[in-house]
C-alpha cells in the first residue's frame, strides 16, 4: 500500500517523468516545475521527502531549501537535491543549507531508491524520537515543547489566511488541597482524568489539547471565534464539574477548573507571546473572581 508521499521538483518535464516512472510503484508522487509551486504543494502535501532541483528559473533548488527551512510546517522535511552541477562546492552549499543528501545527474535508479529509503527510514526515526519528547508521560497528551511547536504553526497560519485562532487556559481549582487530601497518585488520577474529558470533549481533529505543566491545561482551537472558543471552554468547565473521580478508598471526588478564553485574527507585526498572555490574563481573573469560571475578553 502507497502511503508516503514524495515531492520531486524540476522544470525538466523529462526529469520528473524518470523519477516518477520507477518511483511511482512504492510511493505517491507529487509534481512541481518550479520554486513557487514547490513550495505550496510541500505546504499543502507534507511529503515525507522531496527531490529537488537546483537550476531552475526565477528561484533556485537553493532559494527553494531556504525557504522550506524557514517555515516550522516544512522545515523538518527532508530535501535531497538530484542535480547536473557538478562542483563540490555546489554540493558542499546544498549539504550546509540543511540538504540530506546530494545526488549528480545523470542518477543511477538504484542509487536513488536506496538513498531514499534511507533517508525515511531516518527521518521516521527521528519523527518518533521527537514524537516521544513532546507527550506528556502521565497523561499521553502534548506537552509544553510540542505545544510550542503547533501553536507556533498555526499562529502563522491563521496570520496568513486571516482566520481568528481560539485558546483556552484552564487550571485545576485547589489542587494542592486535592493532593494533600487524598495522596499524589490520586492527583495523577485526577490529571489524567482531565485529560481523558477534554480529548473527548473536542470533535475536531485540528483541535488540540496539551498538558501545559503542573495542574494547567490549554487547548489550541484553529479557526474558532470568541463565541466559539467560549462555548468550548463552558463545555470543558462543566463537563469536569459534572464528572466523579473514583478513589482507590472508595471515596468519589469532584473538582472544577477555572478558564481564560482567547480568540483573535492575528496581524503582521502581532506577537505570539502577547496572544498566550491575554489568554494567562484571563485564567488568573477566573481564578481571582471566584474560581470555577470562565473569563474571555
Amino acid at each position: 500500500m502507497v502511503d508516503q508521499k514524495i515531492l520531486i521538483v524540476d522544470d525538466e518535464k523529462l526529469n520528473i517523468m524518470a523519477l516518477a516512472h520507477f518511483l511511482k510503484q512504492q510511493y505517491e508522487i507529487i509534481v512541481a516545475v518550479d520554486g513557487e509551486s514547490a513550495l505550496e504543494a510541500a505546504e499543502k502535501h507534507l511529503p515525507d521527502i522531496i527531490l529537488l532541483d537546483i537550476i531552475m528559473p526565477n528561484m533556485s533548488g537553493f532559494d527553494v531549501l531556504l525557504k522550506l527551512k524557514d517555515s516550522p510546517i516544512t522545515m523538518n522535511i527532508p530535501v535531497i537535491f538530484i542535480t547536473g552541477l557538478n562542483d563540490a562546492e555546489d554540493e558542499e552549499k546544498g549539504l550546509s543549507l540543511g540538504a540530506v543528501d546530494y545526488i549528480k545527474k545523470p542518477f543511477n535508479q538504484t542509487i536513488v531508491k536506496a538513498r531514499i529509503k534511507t533517508h525515511l527510514k531516518m527521518a521516521d526515526y527521528i519523527k518518533t524520537i521527537e514524537k516521544l519528547c513532546m507527550l506528556d508521560a502521565l497523561t499521553g497528551l502534548p506537552n509544553r515543547r510540542g505545544f510550542d511547536k503547533q501553536i507556533e504553526a498555526e499562529f502563522g497560519r491563521a496570520c496568513r489566511e486571516k482566520q481568528p485562532l481560539g485558546l483556552i487556559m484552564l487550571d485545576i481549582d485547589d489542587f494542592k488541597k486535592y493532593n494533600d487530601t487524598y495522596g499524589h497518585p490520586q492527583g495523577d488520577t485526577l490529571l489524567q482524568t482531565i485529560a481523558d474529558i477534554l480529548t473527548k470533549t473536542l470533535h475536531r481533529a485540528s483541535d488540540i489539547a496539551v498538558r501545559w505543566g503542573g495542574e494547567e491545561f490549554c487547548v489550541l482551537l484553529p479557526d474558532t471565534s470568541g463565541e466559539g472558543t467560549f462555548n468550548i471552554a463552558e463545555q470543558i468547565r462543566m463537563n469536569i464539574m459534572n464528572t466523579i473521580v473514583p478513589c482507590n478508598t472508595g471515596e468519589k471526588t469532584k473538582v472544577t477548573v477555572s478558564l481564560g478564553a482567547y480568540s483573535k485574527i492575528p496581524e503582521n507585526g502581532d506577537l505570539l507571546a502577547d496572544f498566550i498572555s491575554n489568554v494567562d490574563k484571563f485564567l488568573y481573573s477566573a481564578k481571582k473572581s471566584g474560581k470555577n469560571r470562565t473569563c474571555t475578553a
